[in-house]
């Protein structure tokens, strides 16, 4: 099934500058690893080696955080609208 898939500047240089993409998959897992194909490099950048999300990035579905879901296992349904967020760290003190 075909998901929206929304990512921040960190991600949107992986998929071509789009603020949003278009998916596939029944699991969050699923989809990451379609969007790995369709976008080499995608999971590098919000994955371990050992295939866990990096403990800065969020995954949100439908604005649900899907650590309180099923996780990487959240089922994923027609229409349904992903969004990734690696946390982003900066600014400076005065």
């Amino acid at each position: 099934m075909s998901v929206e898939v929304r990512v921040t500047a960190v991600l949107q240089r992986v998929v071509g500058g789009e603020k949003a993409v278009r998916g596939e998959g029944a699991t969050v897992t699923e989809l990451l690893e379609n969007l790995e194909r369709t976008y080499p490099g995608f999971k590098a950048q919000i994955m371990t080696e050992e295939g866990q999300l990096h403990r800065f990035v969020n995954i949100y579905k439908n604005d649900e955080d899907i650590r309180y879901l099923g996780q990487l296992e959240t089922p994923l349904t027609e229409g349904d609208v992903v969004s990734i967020l690696p946390a982003l760290a900066g600014g400076a003190w005065s």
